[in-house]
């Protein structure tokens, strides 16, 4: 399959038989062959943060990833209305002009920063990260202003058509740090 601007986000995360072949493939069902690794609808990610909300206050325990989005959930009580009613955060709908930030998406940018740290990728962004956590006094405010940097990365790259510039991100994140 070749890949250009415009394939979908699943189409990107297809793993391609490899050449000879895989081992383990005949054990794989054809819906199950060759499918994308994790391709999370808007669902699915909504309901993941309703869980780990309803999973905090009644004090169940959490998987791993829910481990990670917990802090971030709970730094924004602001959110808990949303949160608390899976059905209705299905159905919500926060248009770019609508003017309500959308929390299922602030949220998600949250776990994206966290794991940019966590691996390092691009190569700086974690210590560019600390340095702006210690700048603000709060790895909370540090992610806050990130995400205006990686919100205009992928405005940018929405508009042009062209990949993200992981530099130009990471530029953006130690002028923030720095100034």
């Amino acid at each position: 399959m070749a890949l250009t601007r415009k394939s979908t986000p699943s189409q990107l995360l297809i793993l391609p038989k490899p050449p000879g072949g895989c081992s383990g493939c005949e054990r794989l069902t054809p819906a199950t062959r060759h499918r994308p690794m994790l391709t999370p609808n808007q669902h699915d990610v909504r309901r993941f943060f309703c869980r780990v909300s309803e999973k905090l206050h009644t004090h169940e325990p959490l998987e791993t990833i829910e481990q990670v989005a917990a802090p971030w959930v709970s730094e924004h009580p602001e959110y808990l209305e949303e949160l608390s009613d899976v059905d209705r955060a299905l159905e919500l709908d926060y248009p770019v002009d609508g003017g309500t930030e959308n929390p299922f998406l602030h949220l998600s940018m949250h776990l994206s920063i966290e794991e940019q740290c966590s691996i390092d990728q691009p190569r700086g962004i974690r210590s560019a990260v600390e340095l702006l956590s210690e700048r603000l006094g709060s790895r909370h405010e540090a992610h806050h202003a990130v995400m205006e940097c990686l919100g205009t990365m992928i405005w940018e790259s929405q508009r042009s058509g062209l990949a993200p510039d992981p530099h130009r991100y990471l530029e953006c994140v130690r002028m923030k740090a720095s100034n």
